[in-house]
């Protein structure tokens, strides 16, 4: 019998990847149904989804820790096997007051009887929100090209100098002053960034090491000039501090006197149109995604990664200085110190962490963390809970977002993408036996 004779299948004998004598061709079910789970598991199982069950997990655990250190639910636990009740009666009203407060201190305050002095509260997170997003911009950008920003709190402070000098001591038409001091401090900014991102491109020298030494660069140079008349130091004073900024260089309310809000949250909304413009629009931006992804392969195809650190750090630079300038011709203006970075260039990292560097994480971010200072302080007054608790959630939500593997794990989420193993059927099973035979 030839080679030929043997590929013809007999009659009777099944052929190979067909279906046997007298049974249905193998076809798969209608999985229509199954395809919504399957998208809604992709959705909860993905980096937003990630990032809300984050959130949860951390207010779970910090309820968890509130009712750990609340001396009633303490003594309630004394006699707990005796009357089970109280322990779990004071559990409830502990919990639920302390985040019913963060919640009214923070977005809506329910109790007052007029909805305009009920919403304050949301114009106080956003006012928190206003330099955090701005510098968690800045922090962002470095981050997509690959850099490691963390000298957010120098730029401030150099950034707050410059403004504040304008704001200060240079007297000029009212709409003018505001444009030029506001300009000042986001040069100011830019200029501190960018010697990081010179060193690193022409003598390799590391952000990381370059940027904390401009930290405490910028801290003692912004000292030396609040005790230095002439320079920052308020007129007729002994006291390290700045003079008050004139009229003409305060941010403008957006609401009049009666919100904390002004001028620069509408400023950080330009901001986060700009970053979303600069990455997904401009051919800068491509230049900064490709060098961040790898900069081996981005210098091969002919882009100047030296000079893209550079103008990475100058534009990251800016968006942080344009939080230092806010600080400054917005938030205090009878006067700064050298604490006016308020820990902001810390938490700018932790926002742009949270927010995956991307400008509208950022914003709802720093929108989040601005409720939680909101918050936090209601909290306090209201239930008497720590604000240490509100960093221990803030701390939470960072780690939690920094390992997803932990959140699928505990809310039992598969990997986006990923699908069960499709069991063998019959049919596979008999061709596999002919195969073999």
């Amino acid at each position: 019998m030839t080679s030929q004779d043997q590929q013809v299948p007999t009659q009777g004998q099944p052929q190979l990847g067909g279906p046997e004598p007298g049974q249905q061709p193998n076809v798969k079910p209608d999985d229509s149904g199954s395809r919504w789970t399957q998208t809604a598991r992709d959705i909860t199982g993905g980096t937003v989804g990630v990032s809300i069950l984050a959130v949860v997990l951390a207010l779970i655990v910090g309820a968890i820790l509130i009712v750990l250190t609340e001396p009633d639910v303490q003594a309630t636990a004394a006699y707990f096997f005796a009357r089970p009740g109280d322990t779990f009666r004071e559990i409830w009203s502990t919990v639920s007051t302390a985040y019913s407060a963060l919640f009214q201190g923070a977005i809506y305050n329910f109790r007052r009887p007029e909805f305009a002095t009920a919403i304050r509260p949301l114009t106080e997170t956003l006012n928190y929100a206003t330099p955090l997003i701005a510098a968690g911009l800045g922090v962002a950008v470095a981050f997509r090209v690959g850099l490691f920003n963390i000298g957010g709190r120098g730029q401030i402070l150099i950034a707050a100098a410059a403004a504040g000098f304008v704001g200060a001591y240079v007297p000029l038409p009212p709409v003018l002053h505001l444009i030029v001091a506001l300009l000042a401090g986001i040069a100011g900014g830019a200029i501190f960034a960018g010697i990081a991102g010179l060193l690193k491109a022409r003598t390799g020298a590391h952000e990381v090491i370059v940027t904390i030494m401009l930290n405490y660069v910028g801290f003692y140079l912004l000292s030396y000039m609040l005790r230095t008349p002439g320079l920052l130091q308020a007129p007729g004073s002994n006291n390290p501090e700045a003079a008050d900024t004139l009229p003409t260089a305060v941010l403008p309310d957006l609401f009049g006197s009666a919100y904390n809000l002004n001028l620069g949250f509408i400023l950080v909304i330009a901001a986060t149109v700009f970053v979303w413009y600069l990455f997904s629009r401009s051919s800068l931006g491509f230049r900064f995604r490709a060098v961040g992804e790898n900069p081996d392969a981005a210098r091969v195809a002919g882009i100047n990664v030296k000079n893209t650190y550079v103008y990475a750090m100058l534009i990251s630079g800016a968006l942080i200085g344009l939080a230092g300038s806010q600080q400054v011709l917005g938030t205090i203006t009878t006067g700064f110190s050298s604490s006016i970075d308020a820990g902001i260039g810390f938490d700018a990292i932790t926002v742009a962490l949270l927010g995956r560097s991307r400008p509208l994480g950022v914003f709802l971010a720093g929108v989040l963390f601005g409720a939680l200072k909101a918050g936090g302080f209601a909290m306090q007054a209201a239930a008497g809970v720590p604000i240490d608790i509100v960093l221990v959630l803030q701390s939470l939500i960072v780690l939690l977002i920094a390992a997803p593997p932990l959140v699928r794990t505990v809310f039992r989420l598969p990997t986006p993408g990923q699908k069960k193993p499709v069991k063998p059927q019959k049919s596979d099973k008999h061709r596999k036996a002919v195969v073999t035979r």
